[in-house]
């Protein structure tokens, strides 16, 4: 379980394909102080550890995982949101944020409001029912408030510190990112339709 507050960005510095999963060795200021079978959550898909060296360390992600969110296209050099698992004793700064990424939006606009930033993105209709104005959406394991919500599309500001310690610096539009819904909307919304 994490909360959608990145810890810092990492930099995918290899690749590796097995078969039809594909390995990534990833740098960052956490590497170190991470143990094989840790929960991480990268840029929202939440991944274990396998590995650590030095300031490095593997995930691997399966080829589910793979066609579901953007980590497929990642290339070495690649900077990636990461957090690691919430400690249950403490404050919720984001919200509830499992790691398993419904599907993935594109961005259809960038906007700098000379202080901070809006960007739209455009998402599949079938998920509208978990899309509220205000509500909580997880963009790339950033835990953020959409407005401007339709039927396949929503909005979010990003505030300068967000902006420049995570990866939505690099979103441009057409970017591909993951989304993550809000848990307590999915089993709201699975308790209405059994109820039919």
């Amino acid at each position: 379980m994490f909360t959608g507050i990145i810890e810092c960005i990492g930099i995918v510095e290899k690749i590796e394909k097995n078969g039809t999963n594909t390995g990534f060795w990833i740098s960052s200021p956490i590497s170190t102080a991470l143990k094989a079978d840790q929960s991480v959550a990268h840029n929202g898909v939440c991944l274990t550890v396998e590995a650590v060296q030095d300031n490095w360390h593997l995930v691997t992600a399966i080829a589910e995982t793979l066609q579901k969110t953007n980590l497929g296209q990642l290339t070495p050099g690649n900077k990636i949101n990461l957090e690691r698992c919430m400690v249950m004793n403490g404050r919720l700064d984001g919200h509830l944020v499992q790691g398993h990424v419904d599907c993935t939006a594109i961005c259809t606009e960038v906007s700098n409001l000379n202080g901070s930033w809006e960007f739209s993105f455009l998402f599949p209709s079938a998920f509208a029912p978990l899309v509220i104005e205000k509500g909580s959406i997880c963009v790339n394991g950033i835990s953020l408030t959409c407005f401007a919500v339709t039927e396949n599309s929503f909005k979010v500001a990003i505030i300068p510190y967000t902006y420049t310690h995570t990866n939505m610096g690099l979103i441009a539009i057409n970017t591909e990112v993951n989304l993550e819904f809000d848990i307590i909307g999915k089993y709201i919304l699975r308790m209405e339709t059994l109820k039919k």
